[in-house]
């Protein structure tokens, strides 16, 4: 990501790990039944093989997927970055940016994270939701030299 001269980078982080709650549960769920089919004994021990390894490859492609991602806050931008064989990335510029929305379930306010939609973009599942708003906040009111 290249920057502007003036610019620098405030905050990267990546998703907040809830987000790997779900994945992981099914994941756990496949190797878990493949591992009771194995236990089980012949003819069930080649599906169970075949269950712990879709269950590793859940896992492993939500791990993955989860570390791939990651949300850059500079000073003039927000950007969110994604993908590895296609990348994604999207920008919003924070000069002049009408709109700034930040959301929290009950959930989210426990755990520390949040949805910001800033202009058109919105991200979710956003960590440390608090400090993230406060800085989009402070650098989108920042009056832009020419």
């Amino acid at each position: 990501m290249r920057l502007l001269p003036d610019e620098r980078v405030a905050l990267e982080a990546r998703r907040h790990g809830v987000v790997l709650a779900r994945p992981l549960a099914r994941a756990l769920v496949f190797a878990g039944a493949g591992a009771v089919l194995v236990f089980v004994g012949w003819p069930f021990t080649l599906a169970g093989a075949l269950f712990l390894g879709l269950g590793a490859a859940l896992g492993l492609l939500a791990v993955w997927r989860w570390e791939r991602t990651v949300l850059v806050l500079t000073t003039d931008k927000l950007v969110v970055r994604d993908g590895t064989l296609r990348r994604r990335i999207a920008t919003v510029r924070l000069a002049g940016l009408g709109a700034l929305e930040v959301d929290q379930t009950l959930l989210g306010r426990l755990l520390g994270y949040g949805t910001v939609t800033a202009g058109e973009l919105e991200v979710d599942y956003v960590p440390e939701i608090r400090r993230v708003a406060e800085l989009l906040e402070r650098f989108s009111a920042r009056p832009r030299p020419s």
